[in-house]
């Protein structure tokens, strides 16, 4: 689901008008005037609005998918992969904020077959991430903290970096990374 020339302006012009307004704000109409084109002109690279949140949305989660598979498959230490994890989740929003936030709000939009591929997905992330911290934890590697409140403190803070760091543009990719990954894996203390 790689969309890619004029469809793909279509989908980026989309993402930023959905994290503007949200996905049901949104019409093709809204859509064409943001791009200086007529709305039957968006009919020529996309079926329908539909297609273009399944696109935003599924694409991130795949993307989200192969990074922690890969993750989960190597040979990494249990802290390496948590830096990893947190590495993605920089990455992808430094490349695609406007996406996430259709990721993040809008994804209960998604129509059927794409809903449940999402949902599974998302179930996968979150489990294969649990899976490392019960690990951590269980091996003495993690403090002996309960596990679905690091799950969510450290996915809640990771999830919401598109809304954040737009606003922080003079903090360097760099280091954001060796901070995020610092603050989140060792604490303030």
């Amino acid at each position: 689901m790689k969309p890619e020339g004029r469809k793909q302006e279509i989908i980026d012009s989309a993402a930023i008008l959905f994290k503007e307004r949200g996905y049901s704000a949104v019409t093709m109409r809204d859509l064409a005037r943001a791009m200086g084109i007529k709305a039957a002109s968006l009919y020529n690279h996309i079926q329908s609005k539909q297609e273009i949140l399944a696109s935003i949305i599924i694409d991130l989660a795949e993307h989200f998918t192969t990074g922690m598979n890969e993750i989960v498959k190597s040979d990494l230490t249990i802290i390496k992969k948590l830096e990893k994890i947190i590495e993605l989740h920089i990455d992808i929003t430094l490349t695609n904020a406007d996406g996430l936030a259709s990721l993040n709000n809008d994804w209960m939009h998604l129509e059927e077959e794409n809903l449940t591929y999402f949902e599974q997905m998302r179930h996968d992330y979150e489990e294969n991430f649990r899976q490392i911290v019960r690990t951590g934890v269980n091996n003495g590697v993690l403090a002996n903290n309960n596990i679905e409140i690091i799950v969510f403190s450290t996915l809640s803070t990771l999830r919401t970096l598109y809304l954040w760091y737009p606003k922080q543009r003079t903090i360097d990719p760099d280091i954001l990374k060796k901070d995020m990954i610092t603050v989140l894996l060792k604490g303030i203390i």
